[in-house]
């Protein structure tokens, strides 16, 4: 007995291929250029587990879905056709809600056919097509397993793809075929192991940082938003193993699903559970809030809202067109599978019995953040970052996290003494770093500066622009204080611009480089009193919208970081922040390191980008609401001092950290 796979490197595929090499038989297996890395890796895997014979027995055929006979030329279709292809598996496919229509179409819909034209070619005994509870659709009740056709309603390119490619199968196979529908599939349920993120693991980084933010114990309303079906990957594979091999079940389809449909709020409080966040205690039935549904889904509709809740979305990595597809409308009958699995000991696990492990595997090995932290080692890994303002706050955090990550921050402030602490510390910790003293609100100290470290360091890699000045003052108590807008700006613009000046040049020389200039939400939202300080970041960023387009072809690049008030010593004077929600220094030092580590255009804030959005489709209402805020207290207060500031501007504090807060992490 023989077998030939597709997608066999797939997560599905190798579980399957390690079940079979169980039995007996040579595994023929499709591999397309680039993914024979792969394959070595899992043969290793195999061989742990089935001992050195995997190599006798696995075999790699050169080929690809997009090509004729999927790429198989004759002399390997001879060989194979003389081995005696018994089982054909063909499970290679585009399993990707947010994939184009045309990477779906050519992959599921080509790839199928000429799936099915090489298993003629082959003389396969039996075609084993794994689709999808997708050909269901927007399907209403119980979609039967020897139902197809049923005039369903396909909402996007993969459930249609799905659909084209098991009437393929069905209409163009002459010979045996079975067609295996599996349900949402997640990791394994013994070991937890997953290769992507998928299906309801888009929603695990929301949970973790609910996690964050709220007490375990605190007991949350949810929305009842319909049922889901889940099954792990040892499941599918087994089920897979074990049906193909059992007699009378040609020409038929079969479900690969939880005999129940789970709520997707109670799969939400399992994964909430092993996570140890909060999670929902009550659900409102979807049809109560109907009403209310409505005028969400019209408000969402509207350009600044849409905006702002794709940045949402996109802040906790959750695509939208997983958000359309959340909840399945059919329900899958199971029965045929059932009396396959007759004895066999196969059948779907309670969520509740691996969820653990499931969570558990994500934080390890899929966690973006952790992903992050491995490429942020390879992108500043021996890169010498030029960071100012470096002796404390954002500047001290940013350098932190440099040296851990394996850069050389060059640490530039006005004093030495807080900035040689740094330097101790990052060396405590096995790091190098170098400090370097300047006034960057002083053209001749910058120059100096420039000159000294292009003379001591072969080359600044990266420079982070975060020194800054902030004032807050009205415009109306500033007639007589000209010289605030002369300090912002000499700081905040020319003193980063003429930074950038003296490090550009070597940058693009050299063929790379990369500046993170630090900007504020408040040129997003433009807050009252902050005319000076918000003037000066704003003329940074058109200096950086010009200059980017300039030297980008130089392979030096900027990204802007619209940065939200951050707890530092720049705003501890001001006694009545005190009680506004802020981030960390290390909070915002993430958001500089992810600029180091891709190199964004810019990087927003959710907030900052519906301020935005808001004042260039209705600037006269924003300006009405901004000076509502102002006008809560007259200016006359806040020129008695900040004591007085505290005691009355309870309501201008809630209005203002609505619009300075804007998190991001």
């Amino acid at each position: 007995m023989a077998y030939f796979i597709t997608g066999a490197t797939g997560f599905i595929g190798h579980n399957l291929v390690e079940r079979l090499l169980a039995r007996e038989g040579d595994i023929h297996v499709l591999v397309r250029e680039g993914s024979e890395a792969r394959l070595e890796r899992l043969i290793k895997r195999w061989e742990a587990s089935h001992g050195s014979s995997v190599r006798e027995r696995v075999h790699p055929v050169a080929g690809n879905l997009t090509l004729p006979l999927l790429g198989v030329d004759k002399v390997q279709i001879a060989r194979l056709r003389s081995d005696g292809i018994e089982h054909f598996f063909h499970l290679a496919a585009v399993y990707d809600m947010t994939a184009s229509e045309e990477r779906n179409r050519n992959v599921n819909v080509g790839g199928t056919a000429e799936a099915v034209a090489l298993a003629k070619a082959l003389g396969a005994g039996c075609l084993h097509h794994v689709s999808s509870i997708a050909v269901a659709g927007d399907f209403k009740g119980v979609f039967r397993e020897d139902s197809f056709d049923e005039g369903q309603r396909l909402p996007s390119p993969y459930h249609q793809t799905k659909f084209e490619s098991e009437r393929i199968v069905r209409e163009q196979c002459k010979g045996p075929w079975r067609v295996y529908r599996p349900a949402i599939v997640v990791g394994d349920s013994r070991s937890g192991e997953m290769d992507k993120i998928d299906g309801p693991y888009y929603f695990f980084k929301a949970i973790q940082r609910m996690r964050r933010w709220l007490p375990q114990w605190l007991p949350l309303v949810g929305l009842d938003l319909g049922y889901t079906n889940i099954v792990p990957v040892d499941f599918v594979a087994d089920a897979l193993d074990h049906i193909a091999h059992q007699p009378g079940l040609d020409r038929q389809a079969l479900h690969l699903t939880n005999p129940r449909s789970q709520r997707v709020s109670d799969v939400m409080n399992e994964f909430a559970k092993a996570a140890h966040a909060p999670h929902s205690a009550v659900s409102i039935d979807r049809r109560l809030a109907a009403p209310g549904l409505g005028v969400l889904r019209r408000l969402t509709g509207a350009p600044g809202v849409r905006e702002a809740r794709r940045a949402l979305l996109a802040d906790f990595g959750i695509p939208e067109e997983v958000i359309e597809h959340i909840s399945l409308r059919p329900r899958f009958d199971t029965q045929a599978t059932e009396r396959a699995l007759a004895g066999s000991g196969i059948a779907v696990p309670p969520l509740s019995s691996y969820a653990g492990r499931l969570w558990d595997w994500w934080e390890r090995h899929l966690d973006p953040d952790r992903l992050k932290e491995r490429s942020l080692q390879a992108a500043l890994n021996g890169r010498t970052v030029l960071i100012t303002g470096a002796s404390s706050g954002i500047g001290k955090a940013t350098a932190l996290k440099v040296a851990a990550a394996g850069g050389i921050p060059l640490l530039v402030a006005r004093g030495t003494e807080k900035l040689e602490e740094v330097k101790q510390e990052i060396e405590a910790e096995g790091g190098s770093a170098y400090v370097y003293s300047a006034d960057l609100s002083n053209l001749d100290s910058i120059d100096e500066l420039v000159a000294k470290v292009l003379a001591e360091h072969a080359a600044v890699d990266m420079l982070v622009n975060n020194a800054g000045r902030s004032i807050r003052r009205s415009v109306a108590l500033s007639y007589e204080r000209f010289h605030d807008y002369e300090r912002t700006i000499q700081l905040n613009y020319l003193g980063s611009v003429k930074l950038i000046m003296g490090l550009l040049p070597p940058m693009r020389a050299r063929g790379s480089g990369h500046i993170v200039n630090i900007s504020s939400i408040g040129v997003q939202t433009n807050p009252p009193r902050f005319s000076a300080y918000v003037a000066s970041k704003a003329a940074l960023d058109a200096f950086t919208r010009v200059a980017s387009s300039e030297v980008i072809g130089d392979g030096v690049t900027f990204t802007t970081i619209h940065m939200p008030l951050v707890r530092t010593p720049m705003i501890a004077p001001t006694k009545m922040y005190d009680s506004f929600p802020a981030a960390t220094p290390e909070e915002a030092a993430d958001m500089v390191c992810e600029a180091l580590r891709s190199k964004p255009k810019v990087i927003n804030t959710r907030l900052g980008t519906f301020g935005e959005v808001a004042y260039a489709l209705a600037p006269n209402a924003v300006d009405r609401i901004l000076h509502a805020a102002y006008r809560v207290f007259p200016d006359s207060a806040a020129a008695r001092g900040e004591k007085d500031v505290e005691e009355r501007a309870s309501a201008e504090q809630i209005a203002m950290a609505t619009l300075m807060r804007g998190v991001h992490w």
